[in-house]
């Protein structure tokens, strides 16, 4: 089968497509053909090692535990185990990939648990692939935090991946919701639910008067003590440089917010997987709105259950 593999730490360009071995399923996994995946922080930051302590997690030296990146998936079940109950050949499927990644391939092996679930029937392939890592980042930390009806939260980076979900899943929470974001984006957050909108380029967020319960930092690019004074008395700071924590029915909890209609997906570009590389650089310039996805089999922003 064809994947995206690499030997050696370093910019996109040690990212190569290669033939390895078709993956066997174990008895507790299945068997995935994958259409789509996404690129993610975790994969450019993964490929770069950066930060550092990265390379404890991988490899001192060079790659040795993850050398397909590929954070999240969404494709059809192929094979499953013999002690795999919950799933069946033909399934089409979602998943985060946790940290053994693989979604850089036609085909990847998963553990049939928690963090894969059958496809939202309201969305596309490419659609389901981008809501793993960004979804489920942000439910995790808004639920931890107890976001509730009428708490006031302000969202830094929110039109990033986590950013456009964390608008939407503090809405559907009946917060009250002010999102931070370039000229460019505010239309974007606007229509994603966001009640008020701060342009960073015209203004500094640092100097807003209201007092929030929450400031969500969805992109790690601000701390704690730049934002305290925009707290109320016991309000929280929330960063995605933490470790939220995750409950069984995370995935499941998202997939119903889908269908329900309160959740969508922001998809800024499209690649091939013979793209890797181009869609790396984008990504990690950090100028991406949502998602970006690579489309394995071809035709997946139609592809619909």
């Amino acid at each position: 089968m064809k994947a995206v593999v690499y030997e050696k730490y370093g910019s996109p360009d040690v990212l190569e497509l290669k033939d390895i071995n078709k993956p066997i399923p174990k008895r507790n996994e299945v068997l995935i053909r994958v259409y789509t995946t996404s690129v993610s922080a975790g994969d450019w930051r993964l490929r770069k090692a950066d930060p550092f302590l990265a390379r404890l997690f991988n490899g001192l030296f060079k790659p040795r535990r993850v050398k397909v990146l590929g954070f999240e998936l969404a494709g059809v079940v192929e094979e499953v185990g013999e002690k795999v109950q919950s799933l069946k050949r033909g399934d089409a499927v979602f998943a985060s990939c946790g940290l053994r990644f693989g979604g850089y391939a036609e085909y990847a092996c998963l553990p049939a648990n928690e963090l894969i679930s059958l496809m939202p029937s309201n969305m596309t392939f490419e659609e389901a692939a981008t809501v793993p890592v960004g979804g489920l980042t942000a439910l995790r930390f808004l639920r931890q935090n107890n976001v509730k009806a009428n708490d006031k939260v302000l969202i830094y980076g929110a039109s990033g991946s986590v950013g456009t979900f964390a608008v939407q899943i503090a809405k559907s929470f009946n917060a009250e919701v002010t999102a931070v974001c370039s000229t460019a984006n505010t239309r974007l957050v606007s229509q994603l639910g966001a009640h008020h909108i701060i342009d960073y380029t015209q203004t500094d967020f640092l100097k807003a008067e209201t007092r929030f319960d929450f400031v969500f930092d969805a992109v790690g690019k601000t701390s704690k003590s730049a934002c305290r004074h925009l707290l109320k008395p016991g309000g929280k700071f929330i960063t995605v440089k933490g470790s939220p924590k995750s409950r069984p029915d995370d995935l499941s909890t998202l997939k119903e917010m889908i269908e329900a209609g309160n959740l969508i997906t922001v998809i800024d570009r499209r690649y091939t997987l013979e793209q890797i590389r181009e869609a790396h650089a984008y990504v990690e310039s950090f100028r991406k709105k949502g998602n970006v996805v690579i489309n394995i089999i071809p035709g997946q922003e139609q592809q619909q259950l």
